[in-house]
């Protein structure tokens, strides 16, 4: 293959989040990847907050580590602030956060997507898809050069016919300081891809040297420190705090008298903004009877003066920003570096896609991240992860990974994108997982390393450390379910400091199911447990499977009564117009998402259990006749 002549195996289209891991899996995995960029100098930028995890999303990428992505590895490698949230409730909401370094996180990707020679890396605007058959077989860009591939993977993020608003001015621009993309949306209109429209926004940036920060309540980090990725020897970095501080009367009073000028109050975006993430002014409107909103003060690096205002977005004018600001304790002198913005683009949803996120109306045509209708880098690192493989899978003829929703919560996340028609920017949430308490951050390696290993991404070496993780969980668990310790005054009077006391003698395992009882405790009154000297992971991972283990085994059960409707697969063919007893409005969802199986048809919004009891008499209906 000729690549001076620009064929090459896989396009990947935009360098965020999604497109990185993409073109990193795709070129890992042995393809040869044009990488085609608006600005090579904005390659896996955080244009919102700098920061990797959080509820849900922490999970989102452990599991994008295990499965041999990238985005772990490098939030490890930059932060300058690690937490774990949530850490005293249960471990299904656990979540690490780090407060990330955003060039050196920039810097570390375009590292790696540089020094793969099989990533070709070109900063041009594709507007433009060759399809010949239904099947993809190049691009366009927009200087008329054109480039062919079998398999091209869009992950344009806000760009697409991309409008800024600040105020009510507007401009095109896919971010702050980036232009719009422009022709793809028409191309993929013109190949029969539907295309609708969402917001989403950002807050301003101020200088920190103008803020007095001890007028704020500081957030330090943790002092035991937890990482992402499941690899070893991850870097111990100097952490640095963030701030807490609140909005008032007066900062919503200036909201309130100046909404007139409010683009989104006055009808001038048309897209549907973030449920879980709204502006500042749609909180102050919507949540009326709150005298104030919780305001986050996060550094964006340590080579810049640049502080992130978390929770205070907008897209009212400038100069009313400023007001605003200035009415935080902390920010009465503020000066904005940059001012928050709205912006309002093109997305494609989903439900066009296959759960291997490849088009089902163009073969080689995969979509991953913002462009699926989702918000967040997170959600779009793992889209891309799997889009990557995918579009290496299709260029073989291999088996698509596809991963279900008792496996993953990348898995929950692609298949509620596939599956329900999302109407707003998509946000991973644990709740939004039937089986969160089996779909831990903890336990991520043990659910998808040996997925990873099987497409491809996980090397010898981290699965040596894989398996001797997982032999050391089985053979702990065993010895504590064995182990006994009596019941002797010095015993008892250790536990006292705890409000335990045991009567009797008992297993390690018997001890360690009680709720003050944790692997520091077990220490401290047992000699053989201390010098074992039992790795965290390992400890935590035992700790969690003794405690929990009625409720998991019980969840267990939910994902085994659950796969049952998935072993009603639903043929490619099947022509839901002319089924009986379902109504008109049940048979266009059902036409229009196509559902692989009775499980996915249940959880497609508005079809009833009613729909799915006919459903199922119908396919076994029509496996009796085929046996006839």
């Amino acid at each position: 293959m000729n690549y001076l002549n620009n064929k090459y195996d896989i396009i990947v289209v935009g360098a965020g989040h999604a497109g990185c891991e993409a073109a990193i899996s795709c070129a890992r995995l042995g393809a040869k990847v044009l990488l085609a960029t608006l600005d090579v100098d904005h390659i896996a930028l955080m244009p919102c907050n700098p920061a990797i995890g959080g509820p849900a999303k922490s999970t989102l990428v452990r599991e994008i580590d295990a499965l041999g992505g990238v985005m772990g590895e490098a939030a490890d490698a930059t932060y300058i602030q690690m937490k774990m949230l949530n850490s005293s409730k249960g471990p299904a909401v656990r979540a690490l956060r780090a407060q990330s370094d955003k060039k050196q996180y920039m810097d570390y990707m375009r590292n790696i997507i540089e020094n793969n020679e099989n990533i070709y890396l070109r900063q041009a605007c594709i507007t433009d898809l060759l399809v010949k058959d239904g099947e993809i077989t190049g691009a366009i860009d927009e200087y008329g050069i054109e480039y062919c591939a079998r398999a091209i993977i869009l992950t344009t993020g806000t760009s697409l016919n991309g409008k800024i608003f600040v105020g009510l001015r507007s401009y095109s621009a896919g971010r702050l300081g980036e232009k719009a993309a422009y022709g793809l949306s028409e191309s993929l209109v013109k190949h029969g891809i539907n295309i609708k429209k969402l917001k989403t926004g950002t807050p301003p940036r101020v200088d920190k040297r103008t803020i007095d920060y001890s007028k704020m309540s500081i957030q330090p980090g943790d002092e035991t420190l937890h990482f992402y990725s499941f690899k070893p020897n991850r870097p111990i970095r100097k952490q640095y705090p963030c701030y807490l501080t609140r909005t008032n009367e007066k900062t919503h009073e200036i909201i309130k008298a100046n909404l007139d000028k409010s683009p989104m109050f006055q009808g001038l975006i048309q897209g549907v903004g973030p449920r879980y993430c709204p502006s500042i002014e749609d909180k102050v409107v919507r949540f009326s009877e709150n005298p104030s909103h919780h305001i986050f003060i996060e550094p964006e690096g340590l080579g810049t003066y640049e502080v992130y205002i978390q929770g205070f977005s907008s897209s009212l004018p400038a100069d009313v920003q400023v007001q605003m600001l200035r009415t935080l304790p902390g920010l009465e002198n503020a000066h904005v570096i940059k001012p928050a913005y709205a912006v309002e683009y093109d997305y494609v949803p989903a439900v066009q896609t296959t759960h291997s996120l490849m088009s089902k109306s163009i073969k080689g045509l995969f979509f991953a991240g913002q462009i699926n209708g989702t918000s967040g880098y997170e959600e779009a690192a793992a889209q891309g992860l799997v889009a990557g493989i995918n579009a290496f899978n299709y260029l073989n003829d291999s088996e698509m990974l596809e991963l279900s929703r008792s496996s993953s919560y990348i898995g929950t996340l692609i298949d509620d994108l596939v599956t329900k028609d999302i109407q707003d920017p998509y946000r991973m949430l644990t709740s939004r997982s039937e089986y969160r308490l089996l779909l831990r951050q903890d336990n991520a390696d043990a659910r998808l390393t040996p997925i990873g290993r099987k497409y491809g991404l996980i090397d010898d070496v981290q699965f040596k450390i894989f398996t001797d993780k997982q032999e050391a969980i089985e053979q702990e668990l065993s010895r504590i379910k064995d182990a006994k310790i009596s019941a002797t005054d010095e015993v008892n009077s250790i536990l006292a400091k705890y409000g335990e006391h045991m009567e009797r003698g008992m297993k390690i395992a018997e001890l360690l199911k009680r709720p003050n009882i944790d692997y520091n405790v077990i220490k401290e009154i047992d000699d053989c447990t201390k010098e074992l000297n039992i790795p965290f992971d390992v400890a935590e991972q035992v700790e969690i499977l003794v405690k929990y283990d009625g409720y998991l085994k019980r969840q267990e059960f939910q994902v085994e009564q659950a796969s049952k409707l998935d072993k009603f697969k639903i043929p490619d063919d099947i022509d839901y117009s002319t089924i009986d007893h379902i109504s008109s409005e049940t048979k266009d969802k059902l036409s229009k998402i196509r559902p692989k199986t009775l499980a996915q048809a249940s959880r497609i919004g508005g079809v009833k259990p009613a729909d799915i009891s006919i459903l199922m008499v119908m396919l076994e209906r029509r496996a009796y006749s085929k046996i006839q």
